[in-house]
């Protein structure tokens, strides 16, 4: 067995022998795909910053928009965002507005500024823009049912109403149509006789109406009652000022409708019971309050220094009134109804309204008594029944 002789050296490969490698080792080869840019992605905004900014812009829940710049700059630093700007000018203006509001309402300026707006709206040409001794003409002529617009014309000139009040409902939330209506009734036919001193001078066809709030009105600050004279005729209209108060009389003529408008007063509290026998104790606390205001009405006509045209009427009926209160007061006392009615009936025709007539005349007064639709009254009694009898007609506006 031959042993191979060993290997010799290497030999070259071709005619130029391998490649040379140099000092460096080889460089990996690029891996190409998206990678970040030169200076990385911008942080998000601060969306809380930004709504802090808006509120403080416009003012408007100052507080909120305080409290929401204060919670940003907190999220902003812990979160690395941007709108730090935002959240401070947020913060700032929302701080501004809530001492603006703050002032104002310890001031009494934004109340002043709501009224001013309410009053605004409430311009000519409208049932809120109606004022005492205003006539005016409604849609359709009727001053029943809903109203916003109405046309004011001169009191002079033929027309469908006259406000001769007005009042505010207490504040508070909406008390409901049918509670409105029994306060704007009430208290309206209380102030009525107030503007229309002289009863007799009101036409027998004249009642009260009102304009009222709704529901949607109440939501804007509306809490005004306007009382009305109106005409209970379809169509009907009136023509001139039924006023006859402080405005339009002479001290004279006041002092003799003062002293019966407290005759009025006692009738109007007649009771309100068919026959005297279903209520005699009543009737004759009622007689004997008549007795106290005849009494009284005698006393004010004595006591007055008329003029002297006036002075033998007005003691005639003086005298008058003097007999009837005695004849109330029987009845006040009486035991029976059979014994009331007989006093009642002579005290009612010593009060009969053509006695007071030449007095009336004297002071140039009125002096066609008043007709009555529904039950009896005095001279002074007014259009349409008395007292709680009364129904006002209404308007809501």
């Amino acid at each position: 067995m031959s042993i191979p002789p060993p290997p010799g050296p290497p030999q070259p490969h071709g005619p130029y022998g391998p490649c040379a490698q140099g000092p460096y080792p080889a460089q990996p080869q690029p891996v190409w795909g998206p990678g970040p840019g030169p200076y990385g992605a911008p942080a998000a905004v601060n969306g809380v910053a930004i709504a802090a900014f808006v509120l403080g812009l416009l003012c408007f829940l100052p507080a909120v928009g305080l409290v929401l710049g204060l919670v940003a700059l907190r999220q902003i630093k812990r979160r690395g965002q941007r709108g730090k700007g935002f959240a401070v000018a947020g913060a700032a203006l929302s701080a501004a507005g809530l001492a603006l509001w703050t002032v104002s309402l310890a001031t009494g300026a934004v109340t002043a500024f709501w009224d001013g707006v309410r009053d605004a709206a409430r311009g000519g040409g409208t049932a809120y823009s109606l004022a005492e001794g205003e006539c005016f003409d409604a849609p359709g002529g009727s001053l029943e049912g809903f109203a916003y617009d109405v046309d004011e014309v001169s009191c002079a000139a033929p027309h469908h109403g006259e406000v001769f009040a007005a009042f505010d409902l207490p504040a508070g939330s909406y008390p409901g149509e049918d509670t409105v209506a029994r306060a704007a009734e009430d208290r309206c036919y209380t102030l009525r006789d107030g503007y229309a001193m002289d009863a007799w001078a009101v036409p027998g066809d004249v009642d009260v109406y009102y304009f009222a709030p709704t529901r949607q009105s109440w939501r804007t600050g509306d809490r005004e009652v306007a009382c009305l004279f109106g005409s209970t005729r379809t169509g009907g209209v009136l023509t001139g000022s039924l006023r006859t108060d402080e405005t339009t009389l002479d001290g004279h003529q006041l002092a003799y409708l003062r002293a019966e408008q407290v005759l009025d007063r006692a009738l109007d509290l007649e009771p309100d019971t068919e026959y005297v026998e279903d209520d005699l104790p009543g009737h004759r606390e009622w007689a004997g309050r008549m007795a106290e205001a005849l009494a009284e009405r005698s006393e004010r006509l004595r006591g007055h220094a008329w003029p002297a045209a006036a002075r033998q009427p007005v003691a005639g009926l003086a005298g008058e009134l003097e007999t009837a209160r005695e004849e109330w007061e029987r009845a006040a006392g009486a035991s029976d109804a059979d014994t009331f009615y007989e006093h009642y009936e002579k005290g009612y025709d010593l009060i009969d309204p053509e006695r007071a007539v030449g007095a009336r005349e004297a002071l140039g007064l009125a002096t066609t008594p008043p007709s009555y639709e529904e039950d009896g009254g005095s001279e002074g009694g007014g259009s349409g029944g008395g007292g709680a009898a009364e129904e006002a007609g209404g308007m809501e506006v």
